[in-house]
């Protein structure tokens, strides 16, 4: 929409119009089931009254001047335009079901069709210009909502911040929901041993001042230089426009425990990078066994969250724009290598492998260097650039 700049429009952040570009049009899709059948009624109701209205970024129009340079615009919200009602049943494909003709359906069909129905959202389905970016869309046979924003309005922090801000517990309705307290490490030295405590402080310093050069230098190359092999994961042109699946995979939190315990000082996240490893690795086996070398070098990236607190934020200091913990996209990227290992039968290796990569990233500062990168290079040449 173009439209002339008027004195009330709030231009867009460098990290906002990257992901406005076609290259990386990027759609947050979240999905939330719930016990009982939906109340339309009730569900408009509460976005009406709900934080989320009130917040500029899901009440103003994307706009673009003579110049192309993206402005939010406020203007009056219509629920009906963002509620979207899909009454019918749908199966595994993603199409409706005839339930004039009966049909049997367990959970675990549901939860395929929802991930079908995400899956072609994700494709075919991009958010209108024409109305605030963001929808949702109410699936009432399959007890559940898909919740679409697009990432020009915010980062996962700040998104999850709003949704937990607008919920309440079970047992007291007007209680937020409890979060688990961060825990702080506090290095005291001891009495009489206070030079092992300065050693100590500046081991510590010099790995964040090694690993951060490392790393910064290696997120350069690979961003301008240097590119993985390929393999039967890599995508081609015009990836972007592939048909997607959306597939589900559950693990028990106490499994995923009991894996942790078994290597000392390992994290959830440790955990879940050894199982990603382990996978693509199996995965490659049998995709195209004895073609690829040991210790192929895949290469992830990973979000990290910037801000001076972790963790999900108190939404009223996020809308504060003199706040450092501001609204917004807020994080930086790290790069994660994930190596292929040929017939690997160890699975506590990979996990090994993966704390030892996360260790050390946890002792550099690349997540702030790549969001300063990005950050100045999106101010000073643009996103065609910057892409």
């Amino acid at each position: 929409m173009v439209c002339p700049e008027t004195s009330s429009d709030e231009p867009l952040t460098p990290a906002g119009r990257l992901f406005l570009q076609p290259e990386t049009d990027v759609v947050i899709h979240c999905i939330i089931r719930g016990k009982n059948p939906a109340d339309m009624d009730a569900i408009k109701s509460a976005i009406k009254s709900s934080l989320m209205v009130q917040h500029p970024r899901f009440c103003s129009l994307l706009v673009r001047d003579k110049n192309g340079f993206e402005h939010w615009r406020k203007t009056p919200i219509d629920i009906d335009q963002h509620v979207i009602v899909v009454n019918n049943r749908l199966d595994k494909s993603g199409n409706f079901i005839d339930e004039t003709q009966g049909s049997t359906t367990t959970e675990e069909d549901d939860e395929a069709a929802v991930n079908q129905y995400v899956a072609d959202l994700s494709v075919s389905s991009p958010l209108s210009t024409d109305k605030p970016l963001w929808e949702l869309h109410v699936l009432p046979a399959h007890k559940c909502a898909v919740f679409r924003i697009h990432h020009s309005l915010g980062d996962g922090i700040s998104l999850m911040s709003m949704l937990m801000a607008n919920c309440r517990r079970t047992d007291d309705a007007e209680a937020l929901p409890k979060m688990v307290p961060d825990k702080k490490t506090v290095i005291k030295g001891e009495k009489g041993r206070d030079w092992f405590w300065l050693v100590g402080v500046l081991w510590w310093f010099l790995k964040i001042v090694v690993f951060t050069l490392l790393f910064s230098v290696e997120f350069v190359l690979r961003s301008l230089l240097v590119s993985d092999e390929k393999t039967a994961i890599t995508g081609g042109d015009g990836v972007e426009l592939w048909p997607r699946k959306l597939a589900t995979a559950k693990f028990l939190l106490d499994d995923m425990k009991l894996v942790k315990r078994a290597v000392p000082d390992t994290t959830i996240n440790d955990v879940l990078l050894g199982m990603v490893s382990s996978g693509f690795s199996r995965y490659l086996d049998h995709r195209t066994p004895n073609a690829l070398h040991e210790g192929l070098r895949i290469t992830g990236v990973a979000m990290v969250n910037i801000r001076p607190q972790p963790g999900l934020q108190d939404l009223s200091k996020l809308m504060k724009s003199n706040t450092k913990a501001r609204w917004g996209n807020k994080f930086g990227v790290i790069l994660i290598p994930v190596y292929y290992h040929k017939g690997s039968n160890d699975p506590l290796e990979y996990l090994k492998r993966a704390k030892a990569t996360v260790d050390k990233k946890k002792h550099s500062l690349e997540a702030y260097f790549s969001y300063k990168i990005g950050d100045l290079v999106m101010s000073l040449l643009g996103p065609k650039v910057a892409l």
